[in-house]
């Protein structure tokens, strides 16, 4: 008898499955299939990164972060995954797509919001945590003004684990005080900053990322009278800084951070950072904790 529950628990010991991931970091619809003996996971959810927009428009909202811990899975059985695309950048923009996992009532980070043309007051905010806990990405601003100079403005950063992303710089309408870019929070991405000299010409910096390793050091803003883009919070990509000239792009960073704008009519604006999705497993690792690496 002895022996014969010893063989049952070695049996049941070799159903339990060592730590492991998965992780999405292409815009598009997955199936995930739970893994033989996991029975629960953790997953973290990043929202894309607005699309900034061109001719003194607003740079685009960062993605918000969401995530949810000891989510119960039954081995064998399919799950959903998206990961939101990249908010497309110029004329015309769009918002960052939303990501999450099974269900959007079970964890789900918005994308966030287009830059707007020829605005007059801030971008509507980054995406919103729609399920589970995480940081709302963060706005971004920008104006046109009655006269010169003009400004664009920076991209908003990605949500943080425990606070929102940074905001993106820009100038109150019309010709106001100009807004400088913030740092992330709860490892959040910074926001990208414009440019506080009132150069008339140029793009601006995309806002910064986020990572899915758990929670690290908030990403910095772009710096004052410049045109740099934010820095990456979590391990996440920094924003593309922009300059003088409009010929390059001024992505957000991955993942999540909006696309920075353009003070002229150039398609060289930015896009947003792509979304992500990563599922966790094994005893002791928990979101937002930085003891999720990659076994």
């Amino acid at each position: 008898m002895a022996g014969s529950l010893q063989t049952v628990f070695m049996n049941q010991r070799s159903f339990v499955a060592a730590p492991g991931q998965e992780a999405y970091i292409t815009a598009g619809t997955y199936s995930w299939i739970a893994p033989t003996g996991v029975t629960s996971v953790c997953v973290v959810c990043v929202g894309a990164g607005g699309g900034g927009d061109h001719y003194y428009g607003s740079g685009g909202g960062g993605g918000a972060l969401a995530y949810i811990n000891n989510r119960s899975v039954i081995p064998g059985n399919s799950y959903t995954v998206v990961v939101g695309a990249a908010g497309q950048k110029g004329n015309p923009t769009s918002a960052g797509g939303n990501s999450y996992f099974e269900a959007t009532n079970v964890v789900n980070a918005g994308g966030g919001a287009a830059g707007t043309v020829w605005s007059t007051s801030t971008a509507a905010a980054g995406g919103t945590v729609l399920a589970g806990t995480g940081g709302t990405g963060g706005t971004a601003n920008g104006v046109y003004g009655l006269g010169t100079p003009y400004t664009g403005g920076g991209g908003g950063g990605a949500g943080g684990y425990s606070g929102t992303g940074g905001f993106g710089s820009g100038a109150i309408p019309y010709e106001g005080p100009y807004t400088i870019a913030t740092a992330g929070a709860g490892g959040g991405g910074g926001g990208g900053n414009g440019n506080a000299s009132g150069a008339s010409s140029g793009n601006f910096g995309g806002g910064g990322g986020v990572g899915i390793l758990g929670e690290g050091s908030n990403g910095v803003a772009g710096a004052n009278a410049t045109r740099d883009g934010g820095g990456g919070g979590s391990g996440g990509a920094n924003g593309a800084n922009g300059q003088a000239s409009t010929s390059a792009e001024v992505n957000g960073g991955n993942y999540g951070g909006g696309g920075g704008s353009a003070f002229d009519n150039s398609a060289n604006t930015g896009k947003g950072g792509v979304g992500a999705v990563r599922i966790i497993w094994g005893t002791g690792r928990s979101f937002p904790s930085t003891n999720t690496g990659n076994v």
